[in-house]
């Protein structure tokens, strides 16, 4: 398939897993002239850039009308929409440009589109994956230098939509603290990809709690990317409930959650106690994942929904 791509900041694992898939892209072409549309079979956006700027979405659906090509908006931060002003969305949502509205959570929120998608997050495999160590290895008692860790945004001050994820870990440092438990908590700002690596699979546990799109008094219903990339590199998951974690795990099996702090200081000591059923879950997890959850599957499923749409159309 070839391709339009619009996403001013890139989003390159979709964008690697597309070419992989064999298709042609073509960059941030907002306004295409007739000529370029020609051999074109759909367009793909940010949503967040259509929505701030839906008028010049809108122009864009005209023209992509008229050769028959589906415009789809990719959406990874619903219910909270990053922020962006109700107005904006109800707006976004009267003009309906969109023809996939290919989103992380199906929970409800204004209608974007005829038609929805589940597009999860997923593993980013170029950067997320075992880096050489063995999954036997990960079973040793010695291999390990931290018992719990998280890496990722912690800073509440600056960034509001993580305030409740900040204090959340605060808490719980303070909690495990009397326990003997080594904790390592760090933001990920110019973390680079090796440290965190790392990090992850020299723990014992890896959390995710909180995430942005859950600000606003809203719990998402989507897994973040985190809770596929720690898998990918063979790292355990103990993650925060999450309801989309059944379509995509099974539970139990590939997938361990708890439902509050004190769950959560609970299952930390279960699975400290416990380490080889927490080793069984994530290479599980893992299996599962490279499978199933790379951008390369998720770019596959995206043109499968393409191919879907035009054939309903007669295209």
């Amino acid at each position: 398939m070839r391709l339009i791509f619009n996403f001013r900041k890139g989003f390159a694992p979709l964008r690697e897993g597309l070419e992989a898939n064999g298709c042609e892209i073509l960059d941030n072409l907002w306004e295409p002239g007739d000529a370029q549309l020609a051999n074109i079979d759909a367009c793909i956006i940010n949503f967040y850039e259509g929505v701030r700027q839906p008028f010049r979405t809108w122009r864009l659906k005209s023209r992509l009308r008229k050769h028959g090509i589906p415009l789809i908006g990719i959406d990874r931060d619903a219910p909270w929409h990053l922020g962006v002003r109700h107005r904006r969305l109800w707006v976004f949502s009267l003009l309906r440009p969109l023809d996939i509205y290919a989103t992380h959570t199906l929970q409800p929120t204004l209608s974007f589109a005829p038609e929805n998608f589940y597009l999860a997050n997923a593993a980013a495999t170029r950067l997320y994956h075992l880096h050489g160590v063995a999954l036997e290895e990960m079973r040793r008692p010695e291999f390990f230098s931290h018992d719990v860790s998280f890496v990722g945004n912690l800073d509440g001050q600056r960034y509001r939509e993580h305030r409740a994820r900040a204090e959340f870990f605060a808490e719980l440092e303070r909690r495990l603290a009397g326990s003997g438990i080594n904790c390592m908590f760090r933001h990920a700002e110019n973390l680079p990809v090796s440290e965190q690596v790392n990090l992850i699979q020299r723990s014992r546990i890896n959390l995710n709690a909180y995430a942005a799109a859950d600000h606003g008094g809203v719990k998402g219903w989507g897994l973040p990317e985190r809770c596929y990339g720690v898998p990918a590199c063979g790292g355990f998951l103990l993650s925060d409930e999450r309801r989309h974690a059944r379509d995509d795990f099974e539970p139990g099996v590939e997938w361990a959650d708890f439902h509050d702090l004190e769950d959560c200081i609970a299952r930390i000591h279960h699975y400290l106690a416990h380490p080889d059923e927490s080793r069984t879950i994530a290479e599980a997890a893992y299996h599962r994942v490279m499978r199933d959850h790379t951008y390369e599957q998720r770019a596959a499923s995206l043109l499968t929904a393409i191919a879907q749409w035009k054939e309903r159309r007669g295209k």
